[in-house]
């Protein structure tokens, strides 16, 4: 089983005092006792990254942002990600369309995410974003008890 690693479940990981963190970690062992093959695509990670860091120091948790990029630094190596936004250019109008399609619920980084999957023939998603389900080639998994489904 082949899945993308949505942005609020990256965030949820990578950060042990976000509010989804047991959540992410939960999901994130399943889907490694499942044997799953996570692909981590670039414009999550960039919105991961900027999204967790921006949350520290809202929060004023900004001595914690060394520990992020440790996270980082042990969990998401270069040949691990799947650069998707140089398709920008020639998905540009399909990413407008998705988001139209869907009422603006889907944003921009999401609609890429979405189109890329396709793609690259990827039928899951790790997310706590509900907007995803308006997806028709995407199953969302958000719990072990999504994983065990998508495996049976």
């Amino acid at each position: 089983m082949q899945v993308v690693a949505d942005t609020s479940f990256l965030v949820a990981l990578m950060n042990p005092r976000d509010m989804w963190h047991a959540r992410a970690a939960a999901l994130n062992a399943a889907l490694l006792t499942a044997h799953a093959t996570i692909s981590l695509f670039d414009c999550a990670i960039a919105e991961a990254i900027s999204t967790a860091v921006r949350r520290l120091h809202e929060k004023g948790h900004a001595s914690q942002v060394g520990k992020l990029f440790l996270w980082l630094n042990e969990h998401v190596h270069d040949e691990s990600i799947t650069w998707v936004l140089p398709d920008v250019p020639r998905l540009y109008t399909a990413i407008l369309d998705l988001i139209r399609a869907t009422n603006g619920q889907l944003n921009f980084n999401d609609a890429l995410l979405a189109l890329a999957c396709r793609e690259r023939c990827i039928a899951a998603i790790a997310t706590f974003d509900s907007d995803f389900g308006q997806i028709a080639w995407l199953q969302c998994l958000a719990s072990p008890a999504d994983v065990a489904q998508a495996r049976s």
